[in-house]
């Protein structure tokens, strides 16, 4: 029998990775798409069964066409981990209509644009899951997150959307609030006197992740707030 496809939209060294190791453990097959086609090309070549799907999410066109593809080489998706979460970081007076339009392209359009690629198979199979990876700034704009804030507030309306109309047909949307700092060498880098319980580790969000995934339809999750255990909030 096949093992069932995991796609991960939005993959680096760390959430996007450890998202992909902990579905390849928990028996699925896994495609990994990002703009990052050497960084792709090095975690598929180190994993059995990992398949790389280099595209800009960005561009709609460009990732139709992966999406198509990547249906047509491997099958029907299961569980759809959106994981693309950049944007431009700057106060509302420095922030450029180019910024603003790259950040909802991101987070709220590539969100929109794969959902509908996978939405026909989920329906089919009766079932599915789409898990959303989303940021304080969803709830909350700051003085200098303009477009990411914005961005990821539509990303987060659009994911219950998805939740409410497809939660009928057996399809779990759920959308996770990542309240913390990534421990990322490059975010360690940056503070090399932080302790590591300040950090979020990427195999424990994976972990959580991969819980919700497998929920009993009687008690769905739609969001989760995931944050270090001495974060102030």
């Amino acid at each position: 029998m096949t093992k069932p496809l995991c796609v991960v939209v939005g993959v680096g060294p760390g959430n996007g990775a450890s998202f992909t190791r902990r579905f390849l453990r928990d028996g699925y097959r896994v495609a990994v798409l990002a703009r990052d086609s050497t960084y792709l090309e090095s975690l598929s070549t180190s994993l059995s069964e990992c398949y790389p799907f280099p595209c800009d999410v960005r561009n709609t066109e460009e990732l139709n066409g992966t999406l198509t593809s990547l249906t047509e080489r491997l099958g029907p998706t299961s569980v759809l981990i959106y994981n693309a979460g950049a944007g431009e970081w700057r106060s509302p007076e420095e922030t450029t209509v180019e910024g603003f339009e790259s950040s909802w392209r991101t987070n709220a359009l590539g969100l929109l644009v794969c959902s509908q690629a996978v939405l026909q198979d989920m329906k089919a199979q009766g079932h599915g899951n789409i898990v959303v990876i989303g940021a304080t700034a969803s709830k909350r704009g700051g003085a200098t997150s303009t477009a990411f804030a914005s961005a990821k507030a539509a990303q987060r309306s659009l994911a219950q959307s998805l939740a409410r109309r497809l939660g009928p047909a057996g399809i779990h949307v759920s959308h996770l609030v990542i309240d913390g700092i990534i421990d990322l060498p490059r975010t360690r880098a940056k503070r090399p006197d932080t302790p590591d319980d300040f950090y979020l580790q990427p195999d424990d969000i994976a972990d959580t992740v991969a819980q919700i995934t497998q929920q009993p339809r009687s008690a769905w999750t739609f969001e989760v707030d995931l944050r270090p255990y001495k974060e102030k909030w």
